[in-house]
């Protein structure tokens, strides 16, 4: 394409229309360079096959309710792992820690997408490329994963559709959260699903529940921290940012598995790229996205050494569905179970318990 980047010059271009316009344009000052550059980015974008484009392209459109905010043309890039590559990881030594960093029980999704070979190492394959060698340790966990914690999937229920929430799932949530007595976190993968989980079941607990958006985030968390029968359901900044030690945190649930929106526009297009590449789309996208955010939301559970409960997962796909074994094994090691009375029977004695001991701590002497 062909807008100017800099005060000296154009981009060739291979449109005469093109040409003729920029040529009746003076030199831009370099005030003027990072729109030319986003323009010039968002033109190229179409100009090469699927397989060798490096940039997506979409228009934001505003939701109903925001209707004031004009449609915005957004460019991402497909991949960062060739800037990573060259720019962080051939110029020094880095250390990259996490709880989440092993996906389906390994180093290599991520790996990948940060541009470092799947195995360790490979030499340069382009001129001016470093080569790239990296190391993965896992040290363990200070968690008894399997004596602290339950996964429990409630593969009894339907698959989750796109449409309101079954009558299945708020009676699943109903019974979960009156065995749990609260001290429920609920991760859900839309704010609307989190809306309308909270709209029904405050009718049908007795204990309370709070939504984001009723208040601001952090005294959200505080309130659900402070009150142990209290319940809070929310989206995204949930899943990676509560930190609730003790009682007041024993049920973690999650609606569904947190694939990308069929809509959204930068996963779909990563999708197809790595299709047309000869890979697995639905397996390096979606699904590594997917089991980085569930690992993200089981995280929730234990905080400190003597802390316990379950993470149930409403999404009978994670033990169905072909990919569940990948999505399963980036998961800390829970004990794992399928069966719903099991689970609310260790709830319920999960809850004598907390009930118990905040007695006992009431009643001792000051």
């Amino acid at each position: 394409m062909c807008l100017p980047i800099g005060p000296s010059g154009f981009r060739t271009c291979r449109y005469p229309s093109c040409r003729r316009f920029l040529a009746s344009i003076r030199p831009v000052s370099p005030v003027h360079v990072a729109p030319y550059g986003t323009a010039s980015r968002i033109l190229e974008a179409f100009g090469e096959e699927l397989t060798e484009r490096g940039e997506v392209v979409w228009l934001d459109r505003p939701f109903a309710e925001d209707a004031r905010r004009p449609p915005t043309l957004r460019v991402a890039p497909l991949e960062v792992g060739r800037v990573l590559r060259n720019r962080l990881f051939a110029q020094r030594t880095v250390a990259l820690t996490s709880a989440t960093l092993a996906l389906g029980g390994s180093f290599a999704p991520l790996a990948i997408q940060w541009g470092l070979p799947p195995q360790g190492g490979w030499p340069s394959s382009a001129e001016g490329e470093e080569p790239a060698t990296w190391t993965g340790l896992d040290v363990g966990s200070p968690f008894d994963h399997p004596r602290s914690g339950i996964l429990y999937v409630a593969r009894h229920l339907p698959p989750p559709g796109r449409d309101q929430l079954p009558e299945a799932y708020l009676t699943e949530l109903e019974e979960l959260i009156g065995a749990a007595g609260g001290r429920t976190l609920g991760l859900f993968s839309s704010m609307r699903a989190a809306k309308e989980a909270a709209g029904a079941l405050r009718e049908r607990i007795s204990q309370p529940l709070l939504c984001q958006g009723d208040d601001l985030t952090a005294q959200l968390v505080r309130r659900f921290a402070e009150d142990e029968p209290t319940c809070l359901f929310g989206t995204l900044s949930l899943w990676q940012g509560v930190d609730v030690p003790g009682n007041s945190l024993q049920l973690v649930v999650i609606d569904r598995i947190p694939f990308p929106r069929p809509d959204d526009p930068l996963a779909s297009a990563r999708q197809r790229a790595v299709a047309a590449r000869g890979g697995n789309g639905f397996m390096t996208v979606a699904a590594s996205h997917a089991a980085l955010l569930l690992a993200q939301g089981a995280g929730r559970l234990l905080r400190t050494m003597t802390d316990r409960g379950v993470v149930a997962v409403l999404d009978p796909r994670l033990v169905t569905a072909r990919y569940g074994d990948f999505l399963r094994a980036s998961l800390p090691p829970f004990w794992t179970t399928t069966d719903p009375a099991l689970v609310r029977a260790a709830l319920r004695r999960l809850a004598a318990a907390s009930s118990a001991a905040s007695s006992a701590g009431a009643a001792a002497p000051a």
